[in-house]
Order: structure tokens, then C-alpha cells, then sequence
């Protein structure tokens, strides 16, 4: 089992020492708290929210994923040079139409030289249309 990376399970001094390192891996969620039962809802996610991610040929975001609870929702591939070869930013809409009355969203991300890293999960209240 690979072991995956938590700015959560991480002490207070690693996270300040390591900053830029977990900013630019760790992905964050970016929706509203609130979505209508049928209607499409848009989940950014975006990797780093200061520093950029390399886009080498042997050091890129190879994926994001998008997860509700522990059901497996979307799933995006990078390959390397996707972003130009430059250092930036990863990011990725997903649209979902929700059927339940509440969501608990997390996202996935996979570099190919820093392993697996996980957001902190994000509660969306359901409304009926």
C-alpha cells in the first residue's frame, strides 16, 4: 500500500520548515458548501495555492482524482509537458450531478517523484431542486 501524504497528519514545525514542498503537492477543493440534487456542480481542484509544481518529463502531476466519501467520482491524466514544461499550477474542473443528501469530497493527487497526496474533505449539504 502506497503510502499517502496528509498536511493534516503533519506537525505544525515540518509543515512551516516543508512549505513550499506540501503547497505544491497537496491539492485543494474549491466549490460551494451547497449543491442542488440533479443540477450540475462544479469542484475545481488546484494543486498549491503559492507554489508551482514542475513539469518536467521525469517530474509532473501524472493525476487528480475527485472522491465522495470512499466512492470514486472523476479522474483526470497529465502527461509530462501538458503544462508548457514549465513550472505551474495544476488544475482541474469536474462537473457532477449529485443524487444524495450530503457530499464529503476529497481529491487525490499523484506525482511522479513525491507519491500520493490527499486534500482535507470539504461537507456539500444537498438542496432538492
Amino acid at each position: 500500500m502506497p503510502r499517502i501524504f496528509n498536511p493534516v497528519d503533519i506537525s505544525q514545525e515540518e509543515k512551516e520548515v516543508r512549505k513550499d514542498y506540501f503547497d505544491r503537492h497537496t491539492p485543494v477543493l474549491i466549490c460551494d458548501s451547497y449543491a442542488t440534487k440533479g443540477e450540475k456542480f462544479k469542484v475545481k481542484i488546484r494543486l498549491g495555492t503559492e507554489y508551482t509544481h514542475p513539469d518536467d518529463s521525469d517530474h509532473f502531476i501524472n493525476y487528480v482524482q475527485l472522491w465522495n466519501r470512499e466512492t470514486f467520482i472523476a479522474e483526470t491524466h497529465f502527461a509530462p509537458g501538458t503544462l508548457g514544461n514549465k513550472p505551474e499550477h495544476v488544475e482541474v474542473d469536474f462537473y457532477i450531478v449529485p443524487g444524495a443528501v450530503t457530499m464529503n469530497l476529497s481529491a487525490m493527487s499523484a506525482c511522479t517523484k513525491h507519491g500520493l497526496w490527499q486534500s482535507e474533505s470539504k461537507e456539500v449539504a444537498i438542496r432538492k431542486s
